[in-house]
């Protein structure tokens, strides 16, 4: 509750500073109602307006849920609906519950879900609700304003698209929605997870109707998420195109470098091997997916985000040499500690990290060091007394030699008689 509410007030200042962002392409995917595929929940956003940050797709990762916004509204109309929104969910209503205080904020939508309680959107849009029962009949039906739903324990989708002015592609959203509506329905009947099927309807919609900046995407059922890969660096620009070329990985060793350093390479600079371009919808999904390489990481204690990042990294590999021991994984943070590589923390145990190997997930929980130190203290093999005394030692050795120099001719006299 407490961090929802911190990123809530993000997207206040973020609102409020910068030029009214609006997310014309949401959507979210149930493919699992049960909760239980770590891949049967995902959602996202996506748009060819600026400022497409990540506080166009709020997340729950305690509670299951994601809160994708946008609408034609003023921006602090927009936070008070996003918050109205999350104070609903977080107080146990279903998604339909929650959507529906979008419609008391002129020109605003919500579009919320999560993996067991459903998916709806209210407000100010232009959606279809997407439903295939148990029998794989599709059901595709279109919605404009109100409120719409995918009830709970349904597989389905909701997909809201819209043009945003000065696109080019402006006018294809109407036939490129009912498309993409249908292509989703099929997927879904196909078994294809929902991570899956939302970066195949962000390659879609970013080809033919030309939202297609980012935003990003989440997966609510394992808690991954884009982050800011593909937001935009500064204010008032747009996000990375999701139909263009984001990275080279070469298929034998694992080594990859990004655009637009990525043009520079043809091979790798490892074993010679032909690289592979992934597009940023490809990557979009992949970040989100949950593979048998997949380690979830959650930073607890601390959230600056270079150390949540550089914890990760080191987690990640870490359990892929060792494997989910808590005693290697603190070993290697301890020593990213003494390296200097990961500052502001202390050191932690093996009862600091919390693993669930059959979630692929692990837990790290720090302690930030006081006083704004970034180093801990060293452990030494020998008492602070023990220093002490070495330090008297060397006091008084250091006021002999200062007697030595200053009287040097009187002792040496003295020495000769």
């Amino acid at each position: 509750m407490k961090n929802t509410y911190k990123v809530a007030i993000l997207v206040l200042t973020v609102l409020l500073l910068v030029n009214t962002a609006s997310a014309t392409m949401n959507v979210i995917v149930i493919t699992d109602p049960s909760g239980k595929d770590p891949n049967g929940a995902a959602g996202g956003s996506m748009s060819f307006a600026q400022n497409m940050f990540q506080s166009t797709f709020l997340m729950s990762k305690e509670k299951q849920f994601t809160v994708l916004s946008g609408g034609e509204g003023a921006s602090t109309v927009r936070l008070k609906a996003i918050v109205e929104t999350l104070n609903r969910l977080e107080n146990g209503a279903t998604a339909a519950e929650a959507a529906s205080a979008a419609s008391n904020f002129q020109g605003i939508r919500v579009l919320c879900g999560g993996p067991t309680i459903g998916a709806a959107v209210g407000g100010s849009f232009d959606a279809y609700v997407i439903t295939v029962d148990e029998n794989d009949v599709i059901k595709v039906t279109p919605y404009s304003g109100g409120l719409a739903i995918l009830q709970p324990g349904q597989r389905g989708a909701i997909i809201h698209l819209r043009n945003t002015h000065g696109n080019p592609q402006y006018g294809t959203a109407t036939a490129v929605r009912r498309e993409t509506a249908i292509n989703i329905g099929k997927m879904i009947r196909d078994g294809y997870p929902a991570t899956t099927i939302v970066g195949k309807v962000f390659e879609e919609v970013s080809k033919d109707a030309g939202e297609k900046y980012g935003g990003g995407a989440v997966n609510l059922n394992s808690g991954l998420t884009t982050g800011d890969m593909f937001t935009p660096e500064k204010l008032n620009e747009t996000g990375y195109p999701m139909n263009e070329p984001y990275t080279k990985v070469c298929p034998q060793d694992g080594w990859s470098v990004g655009y637009p350093s990525a043009e520079n390479y043809d091979k790798c600079p490892i074993d010679g091997s032909p690289l592979k371009t992934i597009y940023a919808y490809e990557a979009l999904a992949s970040a989100i997916t949950v593979t048998q390489s997949t380690v979830i990481v959650s930073v607890y204690g601390n959230d600056e985000t270079g150390v949540v990042g550089t914890t990760q990294e080191i987690v990640k590999a870490s359990v892929k040499k060792n494997g989910y021991s808590a005693t290697a994984i603190a070993a290697s943070i301890n020593r990213a500690i003494d390296n200097g590589v990961l500052v502001g923390v202390n050191h932690v145990e093996p009862k600091d990290i919390n693993v669930k190997q059959s979630s692929k997930a692990v837990g790290v929980y720090f302690t930030t060091l006081p006083n704004g130190r970034t180093s801990p203290p060293w452990n030494l093999p020998v008492s602070s007394a023990v220093l002490n005394i070495l330090g008297n030692i060397q006091t008084a050795i250091g006021f002999v030699m200062v007697l030595l120099v200053l009287f040097r001719s009187t002792l040496i006299s003295s020495f000769r008689k």
